[in-house]
């Protein structure tokens, strides 16, 4: 006889997609991708996030696409979260030092809050949450366009060092891994839209497998680069701390902010998720020229805030995606139908029930004048009835 596993609390963020993260961390840890394997590990995640956006792309109706591009208030909300209020509380934190962090862990903190924000995650997020996902396409796409010509900028002046070693080479990859199958997808979507739709739930799969790639080449070129070595495991939950603290502050700013501005809530999700969020894919080519060969360590903070974000993120996307579902269930149930003999106006203790949501009499003035009328339009029947049993 075969027993059913047992589940986990339901108080407990824990679901399917967290331990594949986590299996997918000590996955790296124990066997990561060198030489050969590491070359088929990057080439893989590559073609995934190309696959992802050519799927964004002939899934998105263009209209959807265009209004999200016009979508400017939100685009620039999102640049100031990425590179303004990030370089800020990362110029804050200078005061942990050196008693919380160590000089060298604050400069991989201060780089981390320079890079621009990550794009497929965001998306996937944002689809899971039901959020706006042109919007989201659009302002991940521009913070990874401006933070090529920004990160190198601001790391020049915040870091006291020299931005060189940019050139606008460092577009192509962006154009032909994100723009391009976009736009493939677009031109495409006449054609492979309505398979696409139909198998809508299957392809849900491709979203998560392409993190799930991104996660476990970036961290096998940690292991091989030894990063693990270089710091103290203290040191390491003091910036687990503070990069925890960092992400919370994020979270909550660009939440509470979105609200604020007037913003509804599919825009609120791809704000929360575009703003709070920063890309390693970009910032470990960008930290390469910038630090040459102290990168292994100064990428260390950006490394786990990508593997911190990712878990806490895929717990809130899980969250109001299914709050939304349940909303969506809801209206296309309707009203409760009323069942034929019901007398509304009827209510045992003194209570009334009028038309619509149910109200309580002594939630308001109009609702006792409603019983007050309702009982004395029954007082007429309620005697001929005892006159009749009589």
């Amino acid at each position: 006889m075969r027993h059913p596993l047992p589940k986990p609390p339901s108080w407990l963020p824990v679901d399917g997609y967290i331990l594949a993260l986590v299996g997918t961390v000590a996955l790296a840890a124990l066997l990561p991708a060198r030489g050969p394997a590491a070359t088929v590990a990057e080439g893989a995640s590559t073609t995934a996030v190309a696959l992802l956006f050519f799927l964004y792309g002939a899934r998105l109706s263009t209209r959807e696409a265009m209004a999200g591009l016009r979508h400017w208030r939100l685009h620039l909300t999102v640049l100031a979260c990425t590179f303004a209020v990030f370089p800020v509380l990362g110029l804050a934190a200078r005061g942990l030092v050196p008693y919380v962090l160590p000089p060298a862990l604050h400069t991989g903190l201060l780089f981390l809050c320079l890079v621009p924000s990550t794009v497929q995650s965001s998306i996937a997020f944002t689809s899971l949450a039901r959020g706006n996902v042109a919007a989201a396409i659009c302002a991940g796409s521009f913070s990874s366009l401006v933070g090529i010509v920004v990160t190198p900028l601001l790391a020049g002046l915040v870091l006291h060092g020299s931005g060189g070693g940019f050139s606008a080479g460092s577009l192509v990859p962006i154009v032909c891994q994100l723009l391009l199958p976009f736009l493939a997808g677009q031109f495409l979507r006449r054609w492979i839209g309505p398979f696409l739709t139909r198998h809508k739930k299957a392809l849900g799969h491709v979203d998560r497998g392409s993190i799930l790639l991104v996660v476990y080449s970036a961290f096998s070129t940690g292991m091989a680069q030894g990063i693990w070595h270089q710091v103290s495991p203290l040191r390491l939950l003091c910036l687990l701390g503070v990069e925890a603290v960092l992400l919370a502050v994020m979270l909550t700013g660009t939440s509470y902010g979105a609200r604020r501005l007037g913003f509804g809530r599919a825009d609120r999700i791809a704000i929360t998720f575009a703003g709070s969020k920063k890309s390693l894919a970009a910032g470990l080519p960008m930290a390469s020229v910038l630090f040459g060969a102290r990168a292994g360590l100064a990428v260390l903070p950006l490394m786990l805030f990508h593997q911190m974000q990712l878990m806490v993120c895929a717990v809130l996307a899980r969250r109001w995606g299914a709050e939304a579902d349940a909303d969506a269930d809801a209206a296309a149930a309707g009203p409760e139908p009323r069942r034929e003999g019901d007398d509304p106006a009827a209510a045992a203790g003194g209570g009334s029930y009028l038309p619509g949501p149910l109200t309580r009499s002594n939630d308001s003035p109009s609702t006792s004048g409603a019983l007050t009328e309702a009982s004395s339009s029954r007082t007429p029947d309620s005697s001929a009835s005892v006159s009749a049993r009589r």
